[in-house]
């Protein structure tokens, strides 16, 4: 049986992770930028202007452009730009993104702290 690290690496090895100034550069061209941190996170942190929130629990069916439950934006293709907390639940759910078919998604290295503590914008929970 593997372990969480295993996975975890193995997750990563199929796709290019982008720092977080990347990931701003990419949503201001137009990726979906997708922050999958519970409510609780959110408070406590505080939030990305611009990005949409899709819990984990129901992320693959948001954004599969097939399900009939995915969120408008992503019926578009976009590329998309997964964000958690530190860069960890993101990198798992990358790959299972990628084995539901989409091919222009990745997450941010260090998650919303990495983001935050590049100065990049963030603001508290309406």
């Amino acid at each position: 049986m593997a372990r969480i690290d295993d996975l975890l690496v193995a997750a990563r090895s199929r796709y290019r992770r982008i720092a977080p100034v990347a990931a701003r550069a990419a949503h201001d061209a137009g990726a979906l930028l997708v922050d999958i941190r519970p409510i609780e996170q959110r408070r406590q942190f505080g939030t990305i202007p611009g990005a949409i929130v899709i819990p984990r629990n129901v992320l693959e069916w948001r954004l599969d452009p097939t399900s009939e439950f995915a969120v408008d934006a992503a019926r578009r293709s976009p590329p998309v730009v997964l964000c958690c907390q530190e860069g960890y639940a993101t990198s798992l759910a990358v790959a299972t993104l990628l084995d539901c078919g989409l091919t222009d998604v990745t997450d941010v290295i260090g998650g919303f702290e990495a983001w935050a503590a590049a100065g990049l914008p963030v603001q508290p929970l309406d």
